[in-house]
């Protein structure tokens, strides 16, 4: 019996010895003695030890008899199991294909795992197997409708064939493909005409509580095509757009098979990714080799010209990647790291990157910022993290992230040994260098933070706190020998939160003036001139104020307000001497390129606001060079890249 109470037949196996039932199924895969088609019982299984491993303790679902009852639906096990068949027999029957690696490799299926001992609502293909989750009050065990372990397992087909990298463009394309194959599926098993309104619906089949349409994962159906609907995301956001932007694609897969019939829209898309499709592919290439696999099944001219119709209606298009209208310069592509920020200073840039999934440790790179020479490698290969970096134009400094601590490193940009400047076994974060002063924070073991600073010539270190455990610092800057950073410390009746400036030189402070209550600061920043923060004095909006006053707290202004005309809702900011840039994103909750973050350069009195860039996408951790120019992680093409422009694009109309 299926979660929704339905019966549907199983292949099972009798084991004798033990008179019991069990969920594997050795009549499709019978090449190798083990050879199986099996659902295992992960109930209460974490995520985490389910994911790229096989987790310990766990068996195949048995019964006494050979209906498995109530327990073994309502968790998803019969529908796992039955849906597996489904699919194995799908590719078997219509493709010839000998299970998902197309050689007989077992189907294993984990049904019910959880998520720090809460309900799990996800499911995906590890490379090895099926893991579905158990499910919560709104959604059943995500194994109980077909279109999404029919999504699931053309994974592990893709993998085997085009192994189309899971990011940006080639990662929806991947996406796509399953959401194509895991319908395609479910409708033939249904019988659902193609013309159903709900027909191109992924997952809802899942709701308890609502109608199907309110709670299905996504709609092939939804018309999205790449002109409206193509949202230019960074890889810390769904591994740049890979579910985001999937139904423009797969939107047009399912006109062509609407247009075409099942039957020969499912072969022409079946043999472009086993025979066309190459890794690093997107949707421009998928086109071809779609257009190319039609050609080799021997369509006719009318009904080729089908294909290339659903592509255009969905925008894929030769050269829509170039008509974007891209107004920055590339410095270095697909970067594929999320959470590590850039560093900028002195002409030269300093980054991390990962490799084209995002899998690897990230290694940190150097380059100039006006694109010339090639990027170099400046972290050691050595199975650590390398992140957090930033640079002044001479040195770079990051954080290496190990098993047994963390280091804060420095090399010339010119080449040289690597030094190790401070290490820490808590947490290090928010990295700045200039010349020879390194200031970076520091967790402590209680969940505070104090902002470190080292002298890499003298070798002297310390906190601008002293490291007191009352105290609280982040959000450090530095310019020459003045840090700035935020500051958390007792008022006369409860603790309170300012701005102070540090002179390592002469070693004094000073806390400089509010014109308020702040409820939360931001980002701080040092110019030649001036003490720059972000400040929420407003309760309840949670909104950032760009304050600025000098280095003796003088001056004191908001050069964006808080509230009102002219607020930027700002989350970020880096400065120049010329130039102030602020990151700043519009509160929604659905994604659109509009809402998405994006960057404004203001002068350093705030008379004069513009955007730095019309790239649609999003725009974050930027870091100021010098002048106006400004270094960011741009997500407009569907990639990771690093880019840049020297000067503010204007208003943007």
């Amino acid at each position: 019996m299926r979660v929704d109470g339905t019966e549907v037949p199983l292949d099972l196996y009798h084991d004798e010895t033990t008179d019991q039932y069990l969920m594997r199924d050795c009549s499709r895969l019978w090449n190798t003695s083990e050879g199986s088609l099996a659902t295992w019982d992960a109930r209460g299984v974490d995520v985490a030890a389910a994911s790229g491993r096989w987790p310990s303790g766990i068996d195949v679902f048995s019964h006494p008899t050979s209906d498995f009852g109530k327990d073994a639906g309502q968790s998803g096990a019969t529908d796992a199991h039955w849906a597996a068949g489904q699919v194995h027999d799908y590719y078997k029957e219509r493709h010839g294909r000998d299970s998902l690696d197309g050689r007989g490799m077992n189907i294993d299926s984990l049904v019910g795992v959880t998520f720090n001992g809460r309900p799990y609502v996800n499911a995906f293909w590890d490379g090895r197997k099926m893991v579905y989750g158990s499910g919560d009050n709104e959604y059943k065990p995500l194994s109980a409708d077909l279109d999404v372990v029919g999504h699931e397992m053309p994974h592990g087909v893709v993998e085997s064939t085009a192994d189309l990298v899971h990011a940006g463009r080639s990662g929806a394309l991947n996406e796509a493909v399953a959401d194509y194959f895991g319908n395609a599926i479910d409708v033939t098993a249904s019988g659902t005409p193609m013309d159903d309104p709900d027909a191109g619906l992924i997952g809802e089949d899942l709701c308890r509580t609502t109608a199907p349409r309110a709670c299905a994962f996504r709609d092939l159906n939804d018309g999205a095509t790449t002109s409206k609907n193509f949202l230019g995301v960074a890889f810390s956001t769904d591994n740049g757009g890979v579910h985001l932007n999937s139904t423009i694609y797969s939107g047009a897969l399912w006109d062509i098979r609407e247009d075409l019939g099942a039957e020969l829209a499912d072969r022409i898309a079946y043999r472009a990714f086993d025979s066309y499709l190459t890794p690093l592919d997107g949707f421009t290439r998928g086109r071809a080799a779609t257009i190319a696999a039609a050609r080799e099944l021997g369509v006719t001219a009318k009904q080729l010209n089908v294909v290339k119709r659903a592509f255009a209606a969905h925008g894929i298009v030769p050269g829509r990647e170039q008509a974007l209208g891209v107004d920055s310069d590339k410095l270095f592509g697909r970067l594929n790291t999320a959470g590590t920020g850039i560093g900028a200073g002195g002409g030269w840039w300093a980054a991390s990157k990962s490799n084209d999934d995002g899998s690897e440790p990230y290694s940190v790179y150097a380059g100039r910022t006006d694109g010339r020479g090639a990027p170099r490698l400046v972290s050691p290969n050595d199975g650590r993290h390398h992140v957090y970096p930033a640079t002044d134009g001479k040195t770079v400094v990051w954080a290496a992230f190990g098993d047994t601590g963390i280091d804060v490193l420095q090399r010339p940009i010119a080449g040289g040994p690597i030094r190790t400047v401070w290490s820490s076994f808590t947490g290090i974060q928010g990295l700045r260098v200039d010349g020879d002063l390194v200031v970076f924070t520091e967790s402590d073991p209680f969940g505070s933070r104090h902002v470190g600073h080292v002298n890499t010539r003298t070798g002297k270190q310390a906190y601008v706190d002293g490291g007191r455990y009352h105290l609280s610092t982040a959000v450090g800057s530095v310019k020459g020998s003045t840090i700035a950073y935020g500051k958390l410390y007792p008022g006369e009746e409860e603790y309170e939160l300012g701005v102070e400036v540090f002179d390592v030189t002469t070693g004094k402070t000073r806390l400089l003036p509010q014109s308020g209550r702040p409820q939360a600061l931001g980002q701080t920043a040092v110019t030649k001139d001036s003490v720059l923060w972000l400040v929420d004095e407003v309760e309840d909006r949670g909104q950032l104020a760009v304050r600025r006053a000098g280095h003796d707290g003088t001056g004191l202004e908001d050069i964006s307000p808080e509230t009102g005309d002219g607020a930027l809702l700002a989350y970020d900011l880096t400065a120049s001497d010329e130039a102030v840039t602020v990151s700043a994103q519009v509160p929604d909750t659905t994604y659109r390129n509009e809402t998405l973050s994006k960057l404004w350069q203001l002068t350093p009195d705030g008379s004069r606001v513009q955007r730095v860039s019309c790239n649609r996408g999003e725009q974050s951790y930027a870091a100021a060079d010098g002048g106006r120019r400004v270094v960011w992680i741009d997500g407009t093409t569907g990639w990771t890249d690093l880019v840049t422009r020297e000067r503010p694009a204007g208003d943007c109309g």
